[in-house]
């Protein structure tokens, strides 16, 4: 029976991760939680390699999703937990007069049963005149970015030239799924995760998650063996998701992230997240063994971005906080070695190989690539400023690669050719409002609660890498659920801040204590 090997292998590299991720997620979440989320995730992931296509699957998972999202306390924690259970394989929806309504994947499953149910809830409990929040500059930014991007109409590259026309059916497509895919994770992120026991259950979730993933891709690389593209080539009919990407000689692991780039970003979130959780471990070896892990699996997963992100993670949260200086020269000094242990090891060669000012010459074309990216895309954001050029792809074709593709591997570039200025001014500064507000409130309270400054440092760290990473690569899949998520994160954790603003302002010269 088809993926029977696989799902023995990942079943024991599982089970194996969750017995010893138990005591560390019990600090964060509570016993049942923690267990409902493990089940489904082992029954889903065993639906997904033994089912012979994507509806099968979907016929169980979907009743099994809504059912956990309605007990478990925490809805958020819940998706980041099973946000990778299985590839995003995209499956289109057949309808009668047009050739699909839209694409289906495991994200999109999740967005419906989890967050839809989870941010309806929100507005039934919400009273008129509560505390709770409320329509916000982050939401403005964000919906004027959805607004103007469902409006304006970019037609996809397709070859020889051939533009497909809009229609009104197109639009309402466009704007349905900028709710399902971009509002409705900033919305249930921001608003359900309303203290800091939430926030940081979320984080623990999301890092147990990536927990699996990381010696789920150590196996792939080090067996040359990718356990879950035959369960997309199964459900596609498409050949090309068992591609296997090598980096030299080695393969490059994308365990069910769908992609290595893909799999070291989330496995640097991830790095970045646990800065903050490992502070509530008391065993140095176990805080130094999670660290270990998600470095080797971001090695598995060959990507330079990645490894840019995660290093400006790491500094940008030791510089945040009381005794900067400190932290900073420790951060370096611990880095230092940790580079020179990897780079002595027998890793070291494999990772020079890929650093090109250290000597590297392996797939140094990519870089090339980025550079004269970024040149042409500049000229023609300055030939249409304000709302870029919705055709801009029919002017780039000495971009056009091997494989027939623009491969447009940076996002502030992307979103600038297609949407000018203005979009990019909302894309950007929905998530910069949200990381100004956060190192606000972490620099309020460093002295009065350490924890919660740790907690807002690691955000504005996790926010920090995730822009370095986007330089170098598109805006999809993960990294377009995890920008929002964050974005929700960030708002979510400027509202814990209140009660010490208020405090902040009492005490202010020339106010009064009474």
């Amino acid at each position: 029976m088809p993926g029977i090997k696989e799902l023995v292998v990942i079943l024991v590299l599982a089970t194996v991760t969750f017995r010893l991720a138990k005591p560390i997620a019990l600090q964060f979440s509570s016993e049942s939680d923690f267990c409902r989320r493990r089940n489904l995730w082992l029954v889903l992931t065993a639906a997904g390699l033994l089912s012979p296509n994507f509806w099968l699957f979907a016929l169980l998972a979907v009743p099994l999703l809504y059912w956990g999202q309605r007990k478990d306390t925490n809805p958020v924690a819940f998706y980041l937990a099973l946000l990778q259970v299985i590839p995003p394989v995209n499956i289109d929806i057949p309808i009668v007069g047009i050739n699909q309504l839209f694409p289906l994947n495991i994200y999109r499953l999740l967005a419906v049963c989890v967050l839809v149910p989870a941010a309806l809830r929100y507005r039934r409990r919400r009273q008129p005149g509560s505390a709770a929040p409320g329509f916000g500059t982050l939401d403005v930014l964000l919906i004027g970015y959805g607004l103007l991007t469902t409006v304006l109409y970019v037609p996809p590259d397709l070859p020889n030239h051939v533009i497909l026309p809009d229609s009104f059916t197109n639009l309402l497509r466009r704007g349905f799924l900028f709710l399902l895919d971009v509002y409705v994770i900033y919305f249930a992120v921001d608003r359900t995760c309303s203290s800091r026991g939430a926030i940081a259950d979320a984080l623990a979730a999301y890092c147990i998650s990536c927990a699996l993933l990381a010696p789920i891709a150590i196996f792939e690389t080090a067996n040359s063996w990718l356990l879950y593209v035959d369960m997309a080539v199964r459900w596609t009919g498409d050949p090309g998701w068992g591609f296997y990407t090598m980096r030299g000689t080695t393969l490059r692991a994308m365990a069910s992230t769908g992609g290595p780039i893909s799999l070291g970003f989330m496995l640097a979130l991830a790095f970045g997240f646990w800065l903050y959780l490992g502070s509530h471990v008391k065993s140095r070896w176990t805080r130094g063994a999670v660290i270990s892990l998600y470095v080797l699996g971001m090695l598995a997963a060959y990507s330079r971005g990645p490894w840019t992100g995660a290093l400006a993670i790491y500094l940008v949260f030791a510089a945040i906080g009381p005794g900067a200086f400190r932290r900073v020269f420790k951060a370096v000094a611990v880095l230092a070695i940790a580079v020179g242990g990897l780079l002595a090891s027998p890793l070291g060669d494999r990772m020079i190989s890929v650093i090109p000012f250290m000597g590297g010459s392996v797939d140094s074309s990519t870089i090339r690539y980025r550079e004269h990216l970024a040149e042409r895309s500049w000229e023609l954001i300055k030939e249409n400023p304000f709302l870029g050029d919705q055709l801009a792809m029919q002017k780039m074709e000495d971009l056009r690669q091997g494989m027939g593709i623009i491969d447009l591997v940076n996002t502030y570039a992307n979103v600038a050719l297609f949407y000018g200025l203005v979009g990019l001014f909302l894309f950007a500064g929905f998530i910069l409002l949200g990381l100004r507000r956060d190192h606000q409130l972490a620099k309020l309270v460093a002295q009065s609660d350490p924890d919660l400054a740790l907690l807002g440092a690691t955000l504005v760290a996790c926010i920090v890498g995730m822009l370095v990473m986007l330089a170098s690569s598109s805006l999809y899949w993960q990294y377009a659920i995890m920008f929002y998520v964050l974005g929700g994160l960030a708002g979510a954790y400027a509202r814990l801040g209140a009660p010490a603003r208020t405090a902040a302002g009492s005490t202010a010269p020339g106010t009064s204590r009474e």
